[in-house]
């Protein structure tokens, strides 16, 4: 059955539509959201059920984690353990905003949404879409990028709808992301951090935000 399509305002979303695609992910479902990035794919990261309809859907290898979307940072703290220093510099710089921080995950978090890595990679998206679903749900969501695994990620429900149309139950429709790049992914580790995928932030910011 292809994916029901709902139109909601980037900027100022319907709260009705807000709470139809919470519903649907507390139930459970799948829902293909825009960020302030690419689309995503949101679902509640402690059901493993969804969790794995996830990886199915997309047909992304199991050994690789996803990551999860927050709406503040005491909500990503939550989902993290032993966070150095520069956590905090970095989300007080760029969130929300386009940069995921993979540092470590809290024992609460499913070994499946981690990929038994003990690592979480967590961001506070510039998005009112995914940031009020969060709100609806008092809880975050995953925040994967909506296409099969190996495309190229998706800046307009069309291009969703042509890789994923048959396989997800809902898609919140937008419009365009406007999108060239995904977001900037940072390892912290103790005193160290690391690049671990060119995206909107560049290094040069990084340094600086760390360096204050």
């Amino acid at each position: 059955m292809p994916a029901e399509r709902l139109k909601v305002s980037a900027t100022s979303p319907e709260p009705a539509a807000i709470r139809y695609a919470a519903d649907c992910i507390s139930r459970g479902g799948l829902v293909a959201l825009p960020t302030d990035t690419f689309y995503g794919i949101a679902a509640d990261p402690f059901n493993l059920a969804a969790v794995e309809q996830i990886y199915r859907v997309k047909g992304r290898p199991e050994t690789r984690a996803l990551p999860i979307l927050v709406n503040s940072i005491e909500q990503a703290q939550e989902l993290s353990r032993d966070l150095p220093e520069s956590f905090e510099k970095l989300a007080k710089t760029f969130w929300p905003g386009p940069m995921t921080l993979l540092v470590e995950a809290a024992s609460k978090i499913p070994l499946k949404v981690t990929a038994g890595t003990g690592h979480v990679a967590l961001r506070w998206p510039n998005s009112p879409i995914p940031c009020g679903i969060i709100d609806a749900l008092g809880a975050p969501v995953t925040g994967t990028s909506a296409n099969i695994s190996g495309f190229p990620p998706c800046s307009t429900c069309e291009q969703v709808l042509k890789q994923l149309g048959e396989r997800l139950p809902l898609v919140l429709d937008s419009g365009d992301t406007g999108a060239s790049l995904a977001s900037t992914i940072i390892a912290l580790e103790f005193d160290s951090w690391r690049i671990m995928r060119e995206g909107t932030i560049g290094e040069d910011a990084i340094r600086a935000a760390l360096e204050d």
